[in-house]
Formats: C-alpha cells, sequence, structure tokens
C-alpha cells in the first residue's frame, strides 16, 4: 500500500512500479502469496511485587483479555460518543477545531452533490483488476457526511449517508484479490463507525441497520478472521503490523456494532497475545531507555510505520470507550511506539529531523538494519488522538508526539483513517499534570538503566535512591529534561531502590512508584541434580525454580555427585514459566556430557515457541557449539559462536555471560565467541513458558543426548576468573 499522502486532503495515490519485486519494503502489495479464503522492561528483584501498587503490567499479565469490563456495549461508543458529538457541536467554529471543520465543509466528498456507485465485487492486489478506491472514497463521503450531520443538526447529510450506506450494504456480495485485507480491515473499520453514527438517526431503520451488520458480519469479517488466524498461509511475524492492526481494528469496530463480544475480545486478546504483529508487544518491537519503543516497520518506510501507528490508535480509542485501556497496556508501551516514531518524524532544526536509536529488524522476510528514512515525516492523520489521550485526559508527558500533532494541525480527512482529528479529538488542556509513574530499572554492564513517565506540566526531574525500601532516598541526580532515563552506578552491589519526583510550577510533585533493581552478580537459579529419585530438581537457590523430570530423563552418577540424565528421544526438565522475564544481564553456566554428536540438540531454550527464545546448542548446523536470542525466530537470531562443536564421552563445563551488549561463550573456563552486538536480554523474551533443559524451541530438532550437572544462572555476568573457577572447580 505505497501512497502519497496529506493530512489537509484525502491524497492518496497507488504507486506500484511494475519492476518492484514482490518483498519490495517500500510496497504493501505482495505480502500474502496464499488465498487468504483458504484457510516491557523489567522491574528488577522485587518489581513484581510492587507491580499490584504501581500499576506496571507485566509479563506474567499478558493474558488478560477484558476484566471489568461492563456486560452491555455502549453506544455510540466506536470512535465518538455522545459527549464527543456534543463537544464537536459547541466547539467546532472554535480554534483549533475550526480548522478541520474547514476542511471537512471544503471536502468535495463530504457533499450532498456527491455520486455514489455500489458495485458488487471489491478487488485489491496485483492479481485483479483494482477497484478498491471507490469504496475508501465513498466512505471517507459517508462519514464526512454523517458527521456534518451530528455536528450541525443537518438531517440532509444523513440522509445521503444513510443512502450510501444501504447501497453498498444491498450490492456488495465480496472482496476479491490477495491484498483484500486491506479492504476488510480499513474500510470494514470505517463502515461499522458509520453505521455507529448513523444508529440514531430516524432514517437509518432498523432493517437498514440489520443489513450492514449482516453485510460487515459475512462479507469483512470473515477475511479479517482469517488473517489473525492464519496470516496468509505464513509465519505470523512475516505479515507486518499494520496490516494485522487495520483488520484488528475492523473486528472490534463490528463486535461493537453488532454487540458481539466474542468478536471484541478477539481483537483485545489479539492485542495482547497475539502471536503475529498486530501484538502490541511486536508491533512495538524494541524499547530503548526512555520509554522510545522501536516501530516494527520503523526500518521499512515512515508511512507505513504510521499506518501501523494509525490503526493501533483506532482499537485503543474504540477499547477506551468500552472500558478497556489498552493504551496504557504494559506500562503505556503504545505511547512509548508513538513517542519514538513522533520524535523520528519532527524537524528537530531547520530540515533535519531528530535522530533515534535503532536495533536491526529481520523476519524471515524482511532485513531492515538501519532507521528508513523513506519518506521521513510522513502526516498520517491519526496524532490528534494520541497527543490528546495521553496528555489531556491523563496528564503524561509526551513530548514528541505533541510535537508531531501539533505540527500537522489541523488534521483532514483520510481514506483509511475517517480523520479530521483536530475536530474530534481535540479535548481542553488538563488542570494539572500527572506525578511521574511506570518507573522500571533493569541492568546493563552492571549499571542500573531507569525509565520513567513524566507529566505534561513538569519542568525536569529528579531521581532519588535508597539502601532499603522505603526510603530514607538520596538524590542521585536532579534537572533531567529529556530523555526520562537515568543510567545509576551504585556504590556497592545489593538490592537498591528508587523513587523519581517532578519539579513543576506549584512545587515538587508526588514521588513515582518505587522500583527495586539487583546489582551484582547473586544465584539465580541452581539445580545440583543431586536428587536420586522422584521427578523434581530441586533449586538450591531458594529462589522456586525447581525442575520438573518429562519423558527419558533420570537420575545416574555425575560429575559432581548425581547428575541428570537425557536419553535424546522424549527426556527434558521443564522449568518455570517467566524463568528469566526479571533478568537482563546474567550467566549461565552448567556442566555437559554429550554422547553423541547431533546437529541443533539443545543443552537449555527458554522462551515462548520458535519467533522468541534464548538458547545453547552444543553443535549448530555450522559445525561449532553456539548461544543465540531472538525475538523474531530464527532469521532475527544474535548470537555467538564457538570455534569448534562440544566434545562426546567427557564432561565439558560451558558458560555463557552478558554484559550489557556483549556476549562471551566459554568452555572449559576459556572464551571460545564473543559478540559485542548482543542487544538483547532475557527480559525481552516476555512471558516466557518453554523453559527447558534438553528440548527445543522446534519440534523437529532432536532432544539432547547425554548427562548435565550442577546448571545455574547468575543475576549479572560473571567475570573471566570467577567463570574459570568453575570450570575448575573439582
Amino acid at each position: 500500500m505505497k501512497k502519497l499522502k496529506s493530512h489537509k486532503a484525502c491524497t492518496r495515490v497507488e504507486q506500484f512500479p511494475p519492476t518492484a519485486s514482490e518483498h519490495e519494503p517500500a510496497l504493501d502489495h505482495g505480502l500474502i502469496d496464499a488465498d487468504l479464503s483458504r484457510r516491557g522492561f523489567l522491574f528488577g528483584l522485587g518489581s513484581l511485587a510492587l507491580m499490584a501498587c504501581t500499576g506496571r503490567t507485566f509479563a506474567s499479565q499478558l493474558g488478560t483479555i477484558s476484566s471489568n469490563v461492563p456486560s452491555a456495549f455502549a453506544h455510540p461508543g466506536l470512535m465518538h460518543t455522545q459527549a464527543d458529538f456534543v463537544r464537536m457541536a459547541q466547539k467546532h467554529i472554535r480554534s483549533p477545531w475550526v480548522g478541520s471543520w474547514d476542511l471537512l465543509v471544503a471536502s468535495p466528498k463530504a457533499t450532498l452533490s456527491y455520486s455514489s456507485a455500489p458495485v458488487s465485487t471489491i478487488y485489491r492486489g496485483r492479481d485483479v483488476t483494482q477497484n478498491f478506491s471507490r469504496l475508501y472514497n465513498e466512505c471517507a463521503a459517508m462519514y464526512g457526511m454523517a458527521l456534518r450531520w451530528k455536528i450541525t443538526g443537518d438531517a440532509t447529510y444523513a440522509a445521503k449517508a444513510t443512502s450510501m450506506l444501504n447501497g453498498w450494504a444491498s450490492t456488495l456480495t465480496s472482496i476479491q484479490g490477495r491484498d483484500r485485507a486491506l479492504v476488510s480491515g480499513p474500510q470494514g473499520f470505517e463502515l461499522a463507525n458509520i453505521a455507529e453514527m448513523l444508529r440514531d438517526y430516524s432514517g437509518f431503520t432498523d432493517g437498514n441497520l440489520a443489513s450492514v451488520k449482516n453485510m460487515l458480519r459475512t462479507i469483512f469479517y470473515p477475511i479479517s478472521h482469517d488473517l489473525l488466524s492464519n496470516h496468509g498461509g505464513r509465519s505470523p511475524l512475516q505479515i507486518n503490523a499494520n496490516w494485522y492492526l487495520f483488520n484488528m481494528a475492523a473486528i472490534m469496530a463490528i463486535g461493537i456494532l453488532c454487540d458481539d463480544r466474542v468478536l471484541f475480545d478477539e481483537a483485545v486478546g489479539y492485542f495482547k497475545t497475539g502471536n503475529g504483529n498486530g501484538c502490541v508487544m511486536r508491533a512495538a518491537y524494541y524499547m530503548h531507555p526512555g520509554y522510545l519503543c522501536q516501530w516494527q516497520e520503523s526500518g521499512r518506510d515512515q508511512p507505513h510505520t504510521m499506518d501501523g501507528i494509525a490503526a493501533m490508535a483506532v482499537v485503543c480509542e474504540m477499547a477506551w470507550h468500552q472500558g478497556v485501556d489498552l493504551y496504557g497496556y504494559d506500562n503505556n508501551r503504545f505511547l512509548a511506539g508513538t513517542e519514538y516514531s513522533a520524535k523520528a518524524n519532527v524537524i528537530a532544526s531547520g530540515t533535519t529531523y531528530y535522530t533515534v536509536p535503532y536495533v536491526p529488524y529481520q523476519n524471515g522476510v524482511y532485513t531492515w538494519n538501519t532507521f528508513s528514512i523513506l519518506k521521513q515525516g510522513d502526516a498520517t492523520p491519526c496524532w490528534a488522538l494520541i497527543y490528546n489521550h495521553y496528555v489531556n485526559r491523563k496528564g503524561l508527558a509526551a513530548p514528541y508526539s505533541t510535537k508531531k500533532a501539533l505540527a500537522i494541525q489541523p488534521e483532514g480527512g483520510d481514506w483509511d483513517f475517517i480523520g479530521y482529528g483536530t475536530l474530534a479529538y481535540t479535548l481542553d488542556a488538563i488542570p494539572t499534570g500527572a506525578a511521574p509513574s511506570g518507573l522500571s530499572g533493569y541492568i546493563s554492564a552492571g549499571a542500573v538503566v531507569l525509565s520513567w513517565w513524566g507529566g505534561v506540566y513538569a519542568i525536569d526531574y529528579t531521581v532519588k535512591r535508597s539502601a532499603q525500601a522505603g526510603g530514607p532516598y538520596t538524590t542521585v541526580a536532579s534537572g533531567i529534561t529529556d530523555l526520562l532515563t537515568y543510567t545509576d552506578t551504585p556504590p556497592a552491589p545489593g538490592t537498591w531502590y528508587y523513587i523519581v519526583t517532578a519539579n513543576t510550577p506549584h512545587g515538587e510533585s508526588a514521588p513515582s512508584n518505587e522500583t527495586a533493581v539487583l546489582t551484582g552478580t547473586h544465584l539465580h537459579t541452581h539445580l545440583p541434580f543431586n536428587n536420586t529419585i522422584g521427578t523434581s530438581a530441586a533449586d538450591s537457590s531458594s529462589n522456586g525454580h525447581a525442575g520438573t523430570l518429562n519423558g527419558g530423563a533420570t537420575w545416574v552418577a555425575g560429575k559432581q555427585g548425581n547428575a541428570l540424565s537425557l536419553n535424546g528421544s522424549n527426556g527434558y526438565v521443564a522449568l518455570p514459566n517467566q524463568l528469566m522475564d526479571d533478568v537482563a544481564d546474567f550467566t549461565v553456566s552448567v556442566w555437559v556430557f554429550w554422547n553423541a554428536s547431533r546437529n541443533s540438540e539443545r543443552v537449555f531454550d527458554f522462551g515462548a515457541g520458535t519467533d522468541r527464545y534464548l538458547m545453547l546448542t552444543p553443535c549448530a548446523s555450522s559445525g561449532v557449539t553456539c548461544f543465540s536470542m531472538t525475538i523474531t525466530g530464527v532469521s532475527g537470531e544474535r548470537s555467538i559462536n564457538g570455534n569448534a562443536a562440544l566434545p562426546i564421552g567427557t564432561w565439558v563445563h560451558v558458560a555463557v555471560t552478558l554484559s550489557g551488549s556483549v556476549g562471551t561463550l566459554y568452555v572449559n573456563g576459556l572464551a571460545v565467541g564473543s559478540n559485542t552486538d548482543m542487544f538483547l536480554a532475557p527480559f525481552r523474551i516476555w512471558d516466557s513458558n518453554q523453559n527447558w533443559i534438553g528440548r527445543s524451541q522446534y519440534s523437529s530438532d532432536p532432544y539432547f543426548n547425554g548427562k548435565i550437572d550442577d546448571f545455574r544462572i547468575y543475576h549479572g555476568a560473571l567475570s573471566v576468573d570467577d567463570v574459570a573457577s568453575l570450570a575448575n572447580a573439582p
């Protein structure tokens, strides 16, 4: 979906270069080959206990769908509530609302003379003769006229929109073409919103509404549902975020319009735990310090990045109107994504854009190693909605989303996102800002990296530290403005407690939540494997990380006392869920006795499937021992390769350390491999529920055949000497 955009006029023009390759990153066509109709940051030690009082959502909470939600849907309750329409009617002739209003009135689509011409089949994709612009233009027209009726009370506009909508509901029978999900999503969302706006117009009868619901359920929803379920016959991560999010928006909108809780929960559930890039943890791909979260398509181009952000924004807004806060989910992860993308698309000075940090993204189809400046400055009209929610509803500081919203206002119409956001979403300024919140910390290269959310009227921030929970606190930094992050080196190893306060025009704010971070090196898990009977492997660290033996896993004599023996066919040990979800810098140390050489066996493999894991194999396909981490499947692995496979028939000590971005692999106390670009860490592999010794996330890989002894995980990276001491222990 390559297009030229204007925030003040509906001017998206398709450009499909005939010589473009099927997977040209700047194009949306060619992403789905199969026929669709055929198929957080961590808190550190103690933070989990603090979540209940801090409001932080951690990985273990990702499975919640929609608790504490009213049983009945609120109407109107998609993109606009009745209170929104009242506000628009009152303010549409005042600045800044009037800017969007003038663009709406001037639009040639939002006029009574607009000519509608419904067709029975809409086509989108290079495999068909396309006509999808007919529907998206008419959706823009219907929405514009429905909005004019809501604001002015002029029923002639409602009558025109109703006539057009009824025409489509009685005429459209199918959507065809390989890219039809780019119709079912954006236009399904728009049509549901138009019907929701008209449902209290007397000329839009119950029968009319029923016909529109039937069209959306039988023509649009099946395509959207199939994309989320079957991914076009591809790996879930090989479809980009904007595709999923458009279709999640359609499913949610149809669910609300039709009072169908199953559809609504489908969209909410995919936002939280989906296995494709519509999941917020995957769309907002990589969290940098200061809560700047790199978007999944940031390395592709900026229009498609903004498509995804705009689509996620409407999902969040509709859910908000139904009592579900997706905006705030996982400590405002969506805001972190918008701040990153807004900053990258706002001018800092002259013609120079702000710079943002970037890590490579690979998903098996695309490799984007650098931030894309293609169409940088994109003006997709979604920023008024984002800015007004976080700043004027919640009182949070969102400096770059604010800059972006103000830079492109007044927002005009848009054929994918409805538009006119300055009119529809601008709220009066909130009287007081929020106190600092969402404070979290993790260890990187031995130092404490803190990030937090600020308040809209804060002048600057102060970081305070204590050696005990609850204080007293000592100021360690002050005058912090942008970014809201601070790296601290405490005076001694141990658990340190932090809070942040803001300096405001009214004095010092209330403190943020307290977060605790464990510094130094400390034993996280220790499985001596000295049991003689039973299926439980005791954890001597006292942290409750006992393992469970499965299949052909037994106790035998080992390197030190007893050991774990695995039969190479079905034996493995399962460790607790979320085992390393609170770990950044780390060390894994283990004694290994390998019986026979087979590629891709696993000494350990901790993760949640084939898309995200950290693992150690005695022999990779390259013929050497290898440690890898990924959150985008095998193509995105960050690896440390040794210089040979592990030997067979003898005890070998193996250790892996990570300190910041520097990873080191040791065999028998000697460094045999390193990688200085290990930007992943265990806590980024969220919600790990398949943490195995001796078994791979890939079902086709062989189980480990041999013995394992004295398995250890440490918080922090052990020194070279410490690793050598473990390797030389009797």
